[in-house]
């Protein structure tokens, strides 16, 4: 997404009223400016921010205050912003007897301000790192001695970096690598600091503000999960019907390096779970050739999990594949070279990213990293096992198609599962799934790996994770739920969620079926509901209803398990 001007970002601040989330920016510098550009740019999103700023330099005050104006707010984020200048103050100030150890105490005192938000509110902190900052005392010699500033900058990095790793609640922002791309000097601006206190210079703010609103983007859940890429001219030079195998370029000659390093990218983002999918005019085999026998491409036939190769539009092409992929067309990224395809997509699928790739190759990867679409805030095992899973639902569909009767082909897939309590193994994907669940999701409460084993360990609450697999695959952790005790005889459906790659194939029913059994078996009567409508998960507006649980109004919902009536699956649980 290209960035706006400060001054545009400042005329849309005064547009934006409260919205569903809530950002508190606090700071050891000016943040006010900050602020109002993270206000502009939400409402640039279309997706308003209720944002609280501090006051200047109040971040002991109101962070190790339960009481405080901060906590009072109940923030959903807490953007924590400590400046590189403070601390190089901080450092000055510090006798050099005992400045080897400045990284380790300033580390120190972010992790008191670390379990002050966890104790005393659910807010999830942001924490850029801080960008270098030069001070010349030593010259280069300064990255070998820890006397220097410079050393213990980059140790107090590396230090956030590894303690973040193990905490659910803090996610870092490259703050250091937008200074890198801005350079310093568009960045930083020694009179704004001296007489303002502002770490970051006005022209900046913009960047930073888009940057922080794409992590909190991820946070929410709104994530790109598929990459849909052309082939000739985007993932190699040339065009691979007449010019043939050998003729198209790869590898080191003329502008081969720049095909093959875009493939590399896009070969990591398989890595980290990003699915791969190819869209292309061209005769089928004829596009798989190269993937298959040319001894330059980076990516394989088993890096793809869709190959449409034909001659029909691109834009019912990607139709297909999403509806096969059964993600949201939000959820997906269209490179093409062509201009034509490109407006082609944006026209007719309009929630589908469509970057404006350069006419230069050598510049598409650069560009493409530049536009951050794929921020991050979590990894797991199954997160790199992804691209198997999706190439076993298309083996799923395309067996589905030999079987006339649905339950015949259900019964073929010779599923099994697992039912159980939360733990501690599987927290963490527990916690992505409540972070990236949109459409089967009927309340979208997010919660992160720390509340999920508050969970498990509270009485006042029963937890299931189901886990599922056939004779095609293992799709792992698939479905959660939570159920909060509300009375002696009742619990409450705080979270219901499932993966969409396993609709239609019993698991809703094999798992309300047995939470039913679970609850009556315990004493329970009742059980109570709620869907809680948004834009993406319309598909289950009826999902209690199906279930035979009784409306209440305004999305409430109450099911006597004794009148419940259980559902044949073909999923065997153990």
């Amino acid at each position: 997404m290209d960035t706006a001007s400060y001054t545009q970002l400042k005329k849309l601040a005064k547009q934006c009223t409260d919205g569903k989330r809530r950002l508190a920016v606090i700071g050891d510098s000016a943040t006010q400016q900050l602020a109002t550009a993270l206000r502009g740019e939400s409402v640039r999103r279309g997706d308003p921010l209720s944002v609280y700023d501090a006051d200047y330099d109040q971040m002991e005050a109101l962070l190790l205050d339960p009481d405080s104006e901060l906590f009072a707010f109940t923030p959903d984020y807490i953007l924590l912003f400590p400046c590189s200048e403070k601390a190089k103050l901080r450092f000055y100030n510090t006798v050099p007897a005992e400045r080897t150890h400045f990284a380790e105490r300033e580390l120190a005192r972010l992790q008191m301000f670390f379990e002050a938000v966890r104790s005393n509110s659910k807010a999830k902190i942001i924490l850029p790192d801080f960008p270098e900052s030069e001070d010349s005392v030593f010259g280069s010699f300064a990255l070998k001695t820890p006397q220097s500033f410079a050393f213990q900058l980059r140790k107090l990095n590396m230090l956030i970096a590894e303690t973040a790793a193990n905490l659910s609640h803090v996610y870092p922002l490259a703050l250091g690598a937008i200074q890198t791309a801005l350079g310093r000097e568009a960045f930083f601006e020694d009179r704004t600091w001296y007489l303002a206190k502002m770490a970051v210079r006005t022209d900046a703010l913009p960047a930073v503000a888009s940057r922080i609103l794409d992590l909190i983007a991820a946070l929410s859940g709104k994530v790109k999960k598929c990459v849909i890429a052309d082939l000739d001219n985007t993932l190699w030079g040339g065009v691979i019907g007449d010019d043939g195998m050998n003729g198209i370029r790869l590898g080191e000659l003329g502008d081969g390096p720049a095909f093959t390093a875009l493939q590399r990218w896009l070969l990591e983002l398989r890595r980290r779970g990003i699915l791969l999918c190819i869209c292309s005019k061209n005769n089928d085999d004829t596009a798989r050739e190269p993937f298959e026998k040319h001894p330059e491409m980076v990516l394989r036939m088993e890096d793809i999990v869709v190959f449409t190769a034909n001659w029909e539009n691109k834009a019912d092409n990607i139709r297909a594949i999403q509806k096969t992929l059964n993600i949201g067309f939000d959820s997906l990224v269209f490179l093409d070279d062509n201009p034509f395809e490109r407006n082609l997509v944006r026209e007719m699928l309009p929630d589908v990213t469509v970057p404006e790739l350069p006419e230069d190759p050598a510049e598409v990867p650069h560009y493409l990293e530049s536009l951050h679409l794929f921020e991050a805030v979590g990894f797991s095992e199954e997160d790199a096992a992804r691209t198997a899973q999706y190439q076993a639902e298309a083996s799923r569909v395309q067996a589905q198609a030999s079987f006339v009767n649905y339950d015949d082909y259900l019964k073929s897939l010779e599923m099994h599962g697992e039912i159980k309590p939360f733990d501690a193994f599987h927290a963490p994907r527990i916690a992505q799934l409540t972070q990236r669940s949109n459409q089967f999701n009927l309340r979208t409460q997010r919660y992160s790996e720390a509340d999920i084993l508050a969970f498990s360990q509270d009485d006042g609450y029963i937890t299931r994770y189901m886990t599922q697999a056939d004779k095609f695959s293992d799709n792992g952790l698939i479905a959660v739920v939570i159920l909060k005790k509300t009375a002696a005889d009742t619990l409450f459906v705080d979270t219901w969620l499932m993966s969409c790659r396993v609709l239609r194939r019993g698991v809703e029913e094999c798992l309300f079926d047995n939470i039913v059994r679970f609850a009556a078996e315990n004493g329970f009567r009742t059980l109570t509901a709620e869907y809680i409508p948004t834009a993406k998960n319309k598909m289950v507006a009826d999902f209690y209803d199906r279930f035979g649980m009784t409306p209440l109004g305004d999305g409430k919902y109450t099911l006597n398990l004794a009148d419940y009536q259980p559902h044949t699956t073909y999923i065997t649980v153990d």
